[in-house]
């Protein structure tokens, strides 16, 4: 996922997203829920959103954490994204075609009571859409994890496969869409589609959050609208996405004790992407920073 994830319609697949071959070895297509896949949060019996207003109904109707990431990790409300995800969970990358891919969306994952919330564009094809945990089995997760190991905020260095063992720390990670899109690009209306997901979880896990990190502009700008909903008065002018920006938002109304007074500190990071992280734009010292900040702010340093 890139640093400056662009908002556009439907695109050719280039580079490292093309798929090619045919699958062989393990089991192709989506993993069915409920069938034994490590942290699977669904059932069979998990209801299933299938276009905008279902997502709405869904994701306001859930009555727990558990059960709101389960129907995430079940939705087929946006017909390109399904059907992408589905063909590269069933032709597969040469490299992983022994692998069984979980072709389904990528729910949130962590600690249930964060005090960082960690913001991402949406999963990679042959990462989270692989191994159906976000940040995980891809190069952007080896260098996220590393840092937050070291910055205190994860438990093991690298994120392999769900059920590795891998736990965050008193934070969690969130997509912004929560399904893998062709060239990393989601469409405006996936963007809005997905959205009462996420602010659906924010406000689940909000009360203890006190920082939240977005990894990239299109997660920076797809949290303004969410702290909205969740009562936090924005900026204004609000400021641009960069390495290291920072926006300090205090809910509306009341005092301590309820959202009413809170405050919850949004901090911008370059996306370690494949291409940021090559280039040198992201550096490791350079996410250890923004992370060691975040935690420090969040009293957990």
């Amino acid at each position: 996922m890139p640093a400056h994830e662009p908002v556009s319609g439907a695109e050719a697949v280039t580079g490292a997203e093309a798929v090619t071959g045919a699958a062989d070895g393990a089991p192709a297509g989506p993993v069915p829920p409920g069938t034994g896949w490590p942290d699977d949060p669904a059932t069979a019996a998990t209801p299933v959103a299938r276009d905008a207003a279902e997502v709405r109904a869904l994701a306001a109707g859930a009555r727990t954490l558990a059960e709101l990431v389960a129907r995430q990790s079940v939705c087929r409300a946006c017909p390109r994204l399904v059907e992408w995800r589905e063909q590269v969970a069933a032709v597969k990358r040469p490299s992983s075609r022994g692998e069984r891919y979980w072709g389904r969306p990528i729910p949130g994952w962590g600690d249930e009571r964060p005090a960082v919330l960690i913001a991402g564009l949406a999963p990679a094809a042959h990462g989270g859409n692989r191994t159906g945990r976000v940040f995980t089995g891809d190069r952007s997760g080896d260098v996220l994890f590393a840092s937050l190991y070291r910055c205190g905020l994860a438990a093991q260095p690298t994120s392999v496969v769900a059920g590795d063992g891998q736990r965050l720390i008193r934070a969690r990670m969130v997509a912004a869409v929560r399904c893998a899109p062709p060239a990393n690009k989601p469409t405006v209306a996936e963007r809005d589609t997905c959205a009462p997901w996420l602010s659906a979880e924010f406000a689940r896990v909000a009360g203890p959050v006190e920082v939240v990190v977005c990894l990239g502009g299109f997660a920076w700008q797809a949290m303004w609208p969410v702290l909205r909903s969740a009562g936090f008065a924005l900026p204004r002018p609000r400021p641009s996405f960069g390495h290291g920006v920072e926006a300090r938002l205090t809910a509306a109304g009341g005092g301590p004790g309820g959202h009413g007074g809170r405050q919850v500190l949004l901090i911008g990071c370059y996306h370690p992407s494949q291409q940021n992280t090559f280039t040198g734009r992201v550096t490791p010292a350079m996410l250890d920073a923004v992370f060691r900040r975040a935690a420090a702010e969040a009293g957990l340093a």
